[in-house]
């Protein structure tokens, strides 16, 4: 009787599983569809490389651009400018690896872990700022007319610095705190209002200079409007559509308009690699700049 009874028992329970595998074969394309997760779709691209720049100074690490069309770019010990045909213009030596730069009128701001260099668009040095915390990691800079902001990974702060140096004001230290795990923190100023990658949840902010909290968007996800993995956008840049955003994780960089929106694809198909992202810089929005450390080599994307 105690057999027959197993029996029974096993004979249910396998029905019930086969019965599970049935349903979820039935409506696992329904869940995909509604998390936005299209496999092996592939994407066009309206965007190709129009040109590339591999650079010997050292291991490249960041790019700014200015109006004028010159590319700033930075390295492990350098700081270089070079033109829109990328015809170097001068070279500057630095003791620190370069995280991030950015332009404003005719002053290159240039991070190092812990402090900002200030060169002249000519390429003289002309001051540096800080420390500022004893456990820094700056990741990002922005320099705008009035006031330069400054991410620091370390501290999970976005400081605001006005054109002396001196901290106005600071985010990230109440109860709005930025979810920072790794070394990808970025921030970018527009007017008086700047946008911060909060990484850890994936999503970019909108704070004023003054530190109020206006609006967020973002989420996970590998769909096109989303942000993958950990810690992204790990880098994007302000331009006239809105942004252009880099992804680790999944290797990709892409347009966003102001409100989050997808709109597409600079590159998808490549084969950089997934874990390492590409810093990216734009003025006008049609040409796109990617420095990949990896090759140390600039990207220069154009739409077709």
């Amino acid at each position: 009787m105690n057999k027959k009874l197993t029996a029974l028992l096993a004979l249910v329970i396998i029905l019930a599983f086969i019965g599970y595998i049935i349903y979820d074969a039935s409506t696992g394309s329904d869940k995909q569809e509604d998390s936005g997760i299209l496999p092996d779709t592939v994407y066009e691209e309206n965007w190709s490389v129009d040109r590339t720049c591999i650079v010997s100074e050292g291991k490249l690490s960041s790019v700014a651009v200015a109006p004028d069309g010159n590319i700033f770019l930075g390295g492990d010990s350098f700081v270089k400018a070079v033109d829109n045909n990328l015809n170097d213009l001068w070279k500057l030596p630095a003791e620190q690896k370069i995280t991030a730069l950015s332009v404003s009128g005719d002053t290159v701001f240039a991070s190092t872990q812990e402090t900002i260099l200030l060169i002249s668009t000519s390429g003289k040095l002309l001051d540096e700022w800080g420390p500022y915390e004893d456990n820094s990691i700056i990741t990002s800079v922005s320099a705008g007319k009035n006031v330069i902001a400054v991410a620091d990974a370390g501290t999970r702060r976005v400081f605001v610095l006005d054109k002396k140096g001196v901290m106005r004001s600071m985010m990230g230290q109440s109860e709005e705190q930025f979810v920072i795990p790794s070394s990808y923190f970025d921030v970018a100023l527009d007017g008086n209002q700047l946008f911060v990658a909060n990484t850890g949840n994936r999503r970019v902010e909108t704070w004023t200079t003054e530190g109020k909290k206006l609006s967020q968007f973002g989420e996970p996800g590998t769909a096109p409007g989303a942000f993958c993995g950990c810690c992204n956008p790990a880098h994007f840049a302000l331009i006239p559509q809105g942004f252009v955003t880099a992804e680790k994780g999944i290797n990709r960089i892409k347009i966003l308009d102001r409100n989050g929106d997808f709109i597409e694809f600079v590159s998808s198909q490549n084969d950089f690699i997934p874990s390492i992202p590409l810093d990216v810089a734009s003025v006008d929005g049609k040409t796109i700049y990617a420095v990949n450390s990896v090759n140390s080599t600039l990207y220069v994307y154009k739409h077709k």
